[in-house]
């Protein structure tokens, strides 16, 4: 599945997609970004939901990173 498909999966079913699958597309996404420091920003986000244990928690850290999944299928 190319990660443009991901992406409008988790996009479209958000509520039923796990954050480690979020996660690992945003991982994705962190290899397209252009500047080291944006890049950066990210691992640290990621990181910090991933150190989270409630996964309603999560899903909310999640939703805030939203845009960076909007940003990706912008530039496809």
């Amino acid at each position: 599945m190319s990660l443009q498909n991901e992406i409008s999966e988790i996009r479209d079913n958000f509520d039923s997609v796990l954050s480690d699958k979020f996660l690992k597309v945003l991982a994705k996404i962190k290899l397209e970004l252009k500047s080291p420091l944006t890049s950066k920003y990210l691992q640290g986000k990621i990181e910090k939901i991933k150190d989270e244990s409630d996964e309603s928690e999560k899903k909310k850290l999640c939703k805030s990173l939203m845009p960076y999944l909007d940003w990706y299928l912008k530039g496809q």
